[in-house]
């Protein structure tokens, strides 16, 4: 348990605040009338995504519900009763969703194997037809920037490709748009903010695994960078936002067997503009702060 001083817990919360409502502003994440679906898992990274939402939902510029949303998955030893007694105490609309998808991975999976991956499949699958059957426009998870940083390692490293897990996303068969409002937020942050608000945090065991290796690999990296750099993240997770086909090297983005030269026009002088400023990666950068979104200007006046 950790507690914070009052002062320093309201920087906090304004700062996830801040971050949570760019980032439904920056991708429409949330629009007049939706229906979000909040996916619960009973870790601190849902606990704190529901939290802020329901904060931001009172001076939001757009009218939304909630509905919260958990999955039972039926592992031994669950706490059937937490999520309930908590969810009650809010007074917020909430389901429950009853599937034995413990028993399939335990079939599945060899033992000693790691789970997270068809257990992962099996939830999003049950939880996207529920979507559905409860009229939910978007599906809210809880993943933050650092989940997404890492996700971008875990497919170059181990899967070959440049992709990540983006802050909006529309499922395969374009039934779903699943949302990820804590996109811009730091896991040191949430945590910091879960402690502080004691939530009752049920943790992930089922069948005992322990946590993907790749993906703790790719963390332990991560974490490594960032005690040489402490923007590291930041500038990974801006890299992602900045792409630039013709400069990678994939043809089905970029039509690279197409190039010819054109000398027809005038020759372009390349000079440096003295209004920009050059910032530590030795790129030109505006000094000009970025506008501000009418989401972010509305919620944070309470």
């Amino acid at each position: 348990m950790s507690s914070l001083p009052k002062l320093e817990f309201n920087k906090l919360q304004k700062r996830l605040r801040r971050h949570t409502g760019q980032a439904i502003e920056d991708y429409k994440m949330i629009e007049e009338g939706d229906r979000v679906m909040v996916c619960l898992s009973g870790g601190k990274d849902s606990y704190t995504m529901l939290d802020i939402l329901m904060n931001l939902q009172k001076s939001a510029p757009v009218k939304f519900e909630l509905i919260a949303v958990n999955m039972d998955q039926k592992q031994p030893g669950y706490p059937e009763h937490v999520l309930p007694d908590y969810l009650d105490a809010l007074g917020i609309e909430y389901y429950i969703v009853n599937k034995d998808t413990y028993s399939i991975v335990k079939q599945k999976i060899p033992e000693g194997k790691t789970t997270c991956g068809l257990c992962s499949r099996l939830r999003r699958g049950t939880l996207y037809a529920f979507a559905e059957e409860i009229g939910a426009t978007k599906i809210a998870l809880g993943h933050h920037k650092d989940d997404i940083v890492q996700t971008l390692f875990l497919n170059m490293f181990y899967g070959s490709r440049l992709s990540g897990m983006p802050p909006k996303l529309l499922s395969d068969d374009k039934r779903n748009i699943v949302i990820r409002p804590l996109a811009y937020c730091r896991e040191t942050d949430i945590e910091a903010f879960a402690a502080h608000k004691e939530f009752p945090i049920i943790p992930c065991n089922l069948c005992g695994s322990q946590e993907n290796l790749q993906r703790q690999n790719i963390r332990k990296m991560l974490m490594d960078w960032e005690r040489m750099d402490g923007s590291r993240i930041e500038k990974i997770f801006s890299s992602m936002q900045n792409i630039a086909p013709s400069q990678m090297a994939d043809s089905n983005l970029f039509d690279f067997a197409s190039l010819t030269i054109d000398r027809t026009g005038e020759r372009k002088e390349y000079e440096f503009d003295s209004t920009q400023t050059i910032d530590a990666g030795g790129l030109p950068s505006s000094s000009q702060p970025a506008e501000r979104s009418n989401f972010i200007e509305l919620t944070e006046l309470r």
